[in-house]
């Protein structure tokens, strides 16, 4: 997944310390454990733990060493023994986003950030203790099965995803190229879930569909981000599926079309749109703003300074744009801060359903050559001060889908019509 962003920063020390401290399991697991922890504990930060709190932890594992009889012909070694405890104390914190990768889940995550993996092509994430899907993918298999937005994810080859962290279901969903993978899945608004069969393929992740509509047809052109072009109503659409690298430069060629349409009614449609590149959402925010309006605030709570990012003033449009903005269940991180920027600042409103609310920051932190451990360090407010993770983004026009809703009739696409015909 792409919901979050890699920096480069140090190792947080706390983390430092305690998985030095599970390490010295091999230097003196049978000397006092007094003795023992008093040269591991970092003098700096030697109040993360206390050899008491501590003792609970080296009491079970020599239970567990001395007593433990096999249930099955399968040992746990030493060493996976250590991946379970970081793995526990990292669960710990009760954030999903928060993980410890082993040798194969970390293989598996650091392929999927490449970009080169194979799967269904579904964008999902834990909510309330259930893993939701953001949005399934254009034309991806997911698509085609049925999947969409808001569903959830009840099992996986049989495995119940109750409180299963997004990483372990990710990884559980991918696989081989023409493969299958069974899920159950619960529709919203289903009393029981359905089971659905997958063929997993490679994943092309789409950005733009740029498609131009005139009075007397369409002609389409299927690149990255979408930008469907001037309807007879003089009304432009951009529809953006993801925050990637490339996206402003794409963004930018469709707000050319729509300057030299002549149309100054815009609609930008980020539903299903589970958001990538928070860079790429600050660049497009800065062709609506001036110079000096915040975009989004970086907190870092108490371990730094908070980082504000102001508009870049490119400004292009003055204040005979009207615009609406298109958001529902789908629309998370970045592209919740497109959204929030926009309409806080008064340059667009929103129409659709609640936003998904996914408003922190990872870095993804090596241990070792084959392990790694991905943290949450920020979280992301609105200029208002809006945590997108406890609130999500809340339409200025409530407009939920029905039954019947469908590409030709899109409830949510006509009211934004409506309201922009409205205007002179």
């Amino acid at each position: 997944m792409k919901n979050y962003t890699v920096n480069n920063k140090t190792a947080i020390i706390s983390i430092a310390g305690i998985v030095l401290i599970i390490a010295a399991f091999f230097y003196g697991r049978h000397q006092g454990v007094d003795e023992e922890f008093a040269t591991l504990i970092p003098p700096t930060d030697s109040s993360i733990v206390t050899n008491d709190q501590f003792k609970e932890f080296w009491q079970a594992w020599s239970i567990v060493q001395q007593k433990y009889v096999l249930a099955t012909t399968t040992a746990t070694d030493t060493q996976n023994k250590i991946y379970g405890a970081i793995a526990g104390m990292v669960a710990s914190e009760g954030d999903p986003y928060t993980v410890f990768f082993p040798p194969q889940a970390n293989s598996l995550f650091q392929s999927s950030i490449a970009g080169s993996f194979s799967g269904v092509g579904m964008e999902i994430d834990q909510k309330d203790g259930n893993i939701v899907v953001i949005a399934p993918l254009k034309n991806s298999p997911a698509e085609k099965a049925g999947i969409k937005s808001g569903d959830i994810i009840a099992s996986i080859e049989g495995k119940s995803t109750a409180n299963m962290d997004v990483d372990t279901a990710v990884n559980s969903i991918r696989g081989p190229k023409g493969s299958t993978v069974h899920l159950m899945v619960l529709h919203s608004g289903a009393k029981s879930p359905t089971e659905i069969d997958i063929v997993r393929d490679t994943i092309a992740i789409p950005t733009i569909d740029t498609q131009v509509e005139t009075g007397s047809g369409s002609s389409t052109a299927t690149t990255t981000a979408s930008a469907a072009g001037l309807q007879p109503n003089g009304i432009f659409i951009i529809k953006l599926y993801e925050f990637t690298a490339d996206s402003p430069a794409l963004f930018q060629n469709a707000l050319r079309q729509f300057v030299q349409s002549g149309s100054h009614k815009l609609i930008l449609d980020l539903r299903g749109n589970p958001g990538g590149y928070l860079e790429a959402a600050w660049d497009m925010a800065s062709y609506f703003l001036p110079s000096g309006q915040i975009v989004v605030t970086e907190d870092f709570g108490k371990n730094g300074k908070p980082q504000i990012y102001y508009s870049k003033g490119y400004n292009v449009f003055n204040k005979n744009l009207d615009m609406m903005i298109l958001v529902d269940g789908g629309t998370a991180s970045a592209a919740e801060i497109l959204s929030g920027a926009l309409e806080q600042h008064g340059v667009a409103k929103l129409v659709g359903t609640k936003t998904f609310g996914k408003g922190s920051v990872q870095e993804l932190i090596s241990l070792t050559p084959d392990t790694s451990l991905k943290v949450t360090v920020a979280r992301w407010l609105t200029p208002n001060g809006t945590n997108l993770s406890e609130n999500g983004l809340v339409p200025d026009y409530v407009v939920p889908l029905t039954a019947s809703s469908s590409p030709a009739n899109d409830p949510q696409m006509q009211k934004a019509t409506q309201l922009l015909q409205a205007e002179p």
